[in-house]
């Protein structure tokens, strides 16, 4: 499996254990996201640590992950992004738009912050 998930305290933790995320794993993701989110999660932390490469396919089930959050009325964290992909992010104008975190750590305490609102 090319994901990783954990059911923590108050969220979703999903690793994508892949160097890449692209039209050969991303509609996977998208399908795990999705069952997450049925399952009645809405906050969802999505780590890309290791992905070194992510295509129009991954962004796109980066942003249903967003999507699906937003409707639950929860809160989608995307961390651990690497150089290439925080370029790719920031070219298509998501960082304007997606929560992004350094690590796991900031997501969780940024998630806290925001239940104690």
């Amino acid at each position: 499996m090319t994901f990783e998930i954990l059911k923590k305290g108050n969220y979703t933790l999903v690793k994508v254990n892949s160097d890449r995320l692209d039209t050969n794993n991303a509609p996977d993701l998208k399908s795990e996201l999705i069952v997450i989110n049925n399952g009645g999660e809405k906050n969802i932390v999505l780590d890309l640590s290791s992905v070194n490469y992510c295509d129009s396919s991954g962004l796109r089930a980066v942003l249903v992950a967003n999507r699906l959050c937003e409707d639950a009325i929860g809160t989608f964290v995307l961390c651990g992004l690497q150089p290439d992909v925080e370029n790719l992010v920031k070219i298509s104008m998501l960082h304007t738009v997606l929560l992004i975190t350094k690590n796991i750590e900031e997501a969780e305490n940024l998630l806290e912050k925001k239940e104690n609102l």
